[in-house]
């Protein structure tokens, strides 16, 4: 058997049945890995295409009656994939665009070393990086290409979720995606994880995948819209329940002190121009960081009932 054959390829769709179509039947039609679809309810109509298209495509659908997010849905897929039998997960985005020998490569590498967890080089369309690594920087909790890293800074590497491969014995012994982060950061706080636990992160640089971000939103002139306010929120929020589960008191006050200025970065990387009606996109920021500081404080006072 194969090493492809023993990994299933999990993909999470909300609403992105026509990118499946395009950029995941392709790949399973070419590759021995199996496929595992977690469809997130979006709406009745949707549901109905990805069943007829799981159907006619031969993949194993789990179907929830409610948007689990990013790493509950995972969770749920992973679970389905290792109850098929399947000894590897490779963790796929439905805008993300992957070759059979890529994925045997992935494949190859997590199977072969079952406490390494694998990415590979992520190009957007135009053949710029969209990742390569990355730096989670644990003095203040701002995240930046490892280009940025300087002699003094005190960094934790990170892979991204959207094209991730990892053994199942590697998964079970971190328990899968914290399903609190709901989107964003929970590949932050896996990879974390991964590497307290013993194992090993690895970009294949020679590996490549096509990540076209945004792909469900864009604008008739074919350019991403601006960051959803989903997006702002969950990472302003996600910062800060990052810091609460996994830094000690002195770490935690620091990203604190950073808390607006990183939420600022956060909504530049929208661009600009959102700032013309800005009212969305800092109100998103503004209850993630109400939210995300009221989060902490209840993690920090469950701290102090088990230490009393």
């Amino acid at each position: 058997m194969s090493a492809a054959a023993r990994l299933a390829v999990v993909v999470v769709n909300y609403g992105s049945s026509a990118l499946l179509e395009t950029n995941l039947a392709p790949l399973s039609r070419a590759s021995e890995a199996g496929v595992v679809v977690v469809d997130n309810f979006s709406s009745v109509e949707e549901r109905r295409r990805i069943e007829d298209l799981a159907a006619a495509e031969g993949w194993l659908l789990v179907a929830p009656a409610t948007n689990e997010g990013f790493g509950g849905g995972m969770n749920l897929g992973a679970a389905a994939a290792f109850e098929a039998g399947f000894d590897a997960l490779l963790l796929l985005n439905p805008d993300a665009v992957l070759t059979a020998p890529a994925l045997d490569a992935l494949a190859d590498a997590v199977l072969a070393d079952s406490a390494l967890a694998v990415s590979p080089k992520v190009l957007r369309p135009d053949g710029g990086v969209y990742f390569a690594g990355s730096d989670l920087h644990t003095r203040d909790g701002r995240i930046m290409s490892p280009r940025h890293r300087t002699a003094d800074s005190e960094v934790v590497e990170w892979l991204s979720g959207a094209c991730l491969a990892l053994s199942r014995s590697l998964w079970q012994r971190i328990g899968g995606f914290d399903p609190e982060y709901f989107l964003y950061w929970e590949d932050v706080d896996l990879s974390w994880r991964i590497l307290a636990s013993g194992g090993r992160l690895e970009v294949l640089t020679d590996v490549i995948a096509v990540h076209d971000e945004g792909g469900t939103h864009r604008e008739a002139s074919g350019r991403p819209e601006a960051k959803s306010t989903t997006y702002y929120y969950y990472n302003v929020r996600n910062r800060q329940l990052f810091a609460a589960k996994n830094l000690d008191a002195g770490r935690r006050a620091a990203w604190r002190a950073n808390d607006i200025r990183v939420a600022y970065e956060i909504l530049l990387q929208g661009g600009r121009r959102q700032f013309l009606r800005p009212w969305k996109p800092v109100s998103a920021a503004i209850r993630g960081l109400r939210d995300g500081r009221r989060i902490a404080r209840a993690l920090a006072g469950a701290r102090e009932e088990v230490a009393a």
